[in-house]
Parts: C-alpha cells; sequence; structure tokens
C-alpha cells in the first residue's frame, strides 16, 4: 500500500474520462446540428453544423475541469487527441443521421 496521498484522478481514469467526454460531445453535437440543421441533402452542405462541433470540442475544457481532470498540463497531443476524437465521432454520427434521413 502506497502512504502518499494521490490528489486529481489517476493516469487510467483521467484517459478514460478523457476519451468518453470527446466521444459523447462528438455524438451530442451530431445530434444538435441534425436538429439544428437537418437531415435533408441539403443539411450536409450547411456550414453551421460545424459550429456544433467547434462548440463541443471548446466546451469540453470547462467540463474537464468541473470533473477534476488536471487540463493544465495537457500537451499538443492531447489537445490534438480530444479535438480528433470528437471530430470523429461527430463526423460518424452525422453521417449516419444524413444518410439515414433520420428526423430528429
Amino acid at each position: 500500500m502506497a502512504t502518499e496521498t494521490q490528489t486529481g484522478l489517476s493516469g487510467h481514469v483521467r484517459g478514460v474520462t478523457v476519451t468518453t467526454l470527446a466521444c459523447l460531445a462528438g455524438v451530442g453535437a451530431s445530434v444538435a446540428a441534425a436538429v439544428v440543421v437537418g437531415t435533408s441533402p441539403e443539411a450536409a452542405s450547411d456550414t453551421r453544423a460545424l459550429a456544433f462541433l467547434v462548440a463541443a470540442v471548446v466546451g469540453q475544457y470547462p467540463l474537464l475541469k468541473a470533473i477534476g481532470v488536471d487540463v493544465s498540463d495537457f500537451g499538443a497531443k492531447d489537445h490534438l487527441y480530444v479535438a480528433f476524437m470528437t471530430f470523429t465521432l461527430w463526423f460518424i454520427s452525422f453521417a449516419i443521421l444524413l444518410t439515414t434521413g433520420a428526423t430528429v
């Protein structure tokens, strides 16, 4: 047993938390974009959907701080990871919503 007291999240929990939040933010941004922009063929070229992606990426950092993740020690690799995972899940989810023409 370690005699030190830990502050914050362990490395594994931190990684899982960041990944989970990035994925959920991407899916949430795609659903929000589908609600506002729509799922018609014309919606695929509407750049307003990108605003939801940007808001999801930027909005994660206050949530991560609130959860207890120390984002001050994030490097460029961590920021790119958050942006990439959010973009990937947004892209896949929004593409599925557009191709199926689902009503949201």
